[in-house]
């Protein structure tokens, strides 16, 4: 047998996850996922797949009928969400003020739709005024934001877009990936008609997941569609079939990553959403603090940052990518660099889910401290 296919079990380094994404996985979920498979139409996982919507919806707050996990990335969240709602020739307003708004409108522009991009520097919110002035000029049949946006770390407040959004008879597509569980989220109260999220960031669960949410208005809207949906995979009217009472064989659902869902949205309702919430800002706070004394400054403005992922400018004369990876290597810390126009430009820093403790926090700044 050659050298390099040496049957070697995992060993994977010890890291504290503090970057934009996974993060730390309680031991809980672990071992939720180390529980025996049972088939995908088993009665006992139907159970466990009644019991994921309904604590979904909990930390949702929503009362959406089509609330499921989707088997597959945020990003596949993301996807589904437009392609489920958008036809070829519909238009759509978009707003962008980082990666993922950017990307959002790539999606949309490969479902055919023609995008109106609502645009803000990066670092700063889309802001109600220019989702306002985009609707003044055309009648989409969606609006759409990034709550919590990872490349920058801004948190666009939603409850006057909702609003604007309804008003113009559009409905209103966010993009809570990064803020699901970490910061307040209201679907019913704010008027959001579809919202995707993952699984590995406030949830504090491994990547693999995307729960997902669709109004009443929202399933009128695709019952009402032209066309089909141009994901097969993906088309909520087939995926219904399979999460609501019919059953009906869609595909065979990734059993153990269900578990770890299962497990984590316990944790986060044992815990309580308010309590989490405050937690997250507690030790953001914390980190905030202790950086600023350091002399950092951090790139969003302190209203509209979010608390579970902070974008830290990196002093000058610093080699960013060279500074995290001795984070890394000598210290088993992970945080993350910027993308696109930040590149080399900001760190952002993860305190998301059971990666927001006051150990990680000190852990990280000993370790800077030691570093710089």
């Amino acid at each position: 047998m050659p050298a390099a296919l040496a049957l070697k079990p995992l060993s994977p380094p010890k890291r504290r996850l503090m970057g934009p994404g996974p993060s730390d996985v309680s031991p809980r979920v672990l071992q939720a996922m180390a529980t025996p498979l049972v088939g995908h139409l088993d009665p006992a996982f139907l159970q466990i797949m009644d019991e994921i919507r309904a604590m979904l919806r909990a930390v949702m707050k929503t009362a959406n009928e089509l609330t499921f996990a989707l088997s597959a990335t945020g990003s596949a969240g993301m996807e589904a969400c437009v392609v489920n709602l958008i036809e070829p020739g519909d238009e759509i307003v978009i707003g962008v003020n980082g990666v993922f708004g950017t990307r959002m409108c790539d999606v949309a522009e490969r479902a055919g739709a023609r995008v109106h991009r609502v645009e803000a520097p990066w670092g700063e919110i889309i802001t109600p005024e220019a989702i306002a002035g985009a609707l003044n000029h055309c009648r989409p049949k969606a609006v759409a934001v990034v709550h919590a946006e990872t490349s920058t770390g801004v948190r666009t407040p939603l409850e006057e877009i909702g609003g604007l959004a309804r008003q113009a008879g559009a409905l209103f597509l966010v993009d809570a990936v990064t803020s699901l569980a970490g910061i307040d989220l209201r679907v019913d109260e704010w008027g959001i008609d579809a919202l995707y999220s993952g699984t590995q960031k406030c949830l504090s669960c491994p990547p693999g997941l995307s729960p997902v949410t669709f109004s009443v208005r929202a399933v009128e809207a695709m019952s009402r569609r032209r066309s089909k949906c141009q994901s097969w995979y993906l088309d909520s009217a087939l995926l219904r079939s399979y999460w609501g009472q019919e059953r009906a064989y869609h595909h065979t659902a990734p059993i153990t990553m269900n578990y770890a869902l299962h497990e984590a949205l316990r944790i986060v309702l044992e815990e309580g959403l308010d309590a989490r919430f405050a937690r997250h800002r507690r030790v953001h706070e914390r980190l905030r603090d202790a950086l600023e004394a350091m002399g950092f400054s951090f790139l969003v403005a302190p209203e509209h940052r979010l608390p579970q992922l902070n974008a830290v400018r990196v002093p000058e004369g610093i080699d960013e990518a060279a500074a995290r990876r001795r984070l890394l290597e000598e210290f088993g810390i992970e945080i993350g660099g910027g993308l696109g126009a930040l590149r080399g430009k900001i760190w952002r820093i993860g305190l998301m889910g059971e990666s927001a403790t006051g150990e990680h926090v000190d852990s990280l700044l000993d370790a800077l401290r030691r570093v710089l």
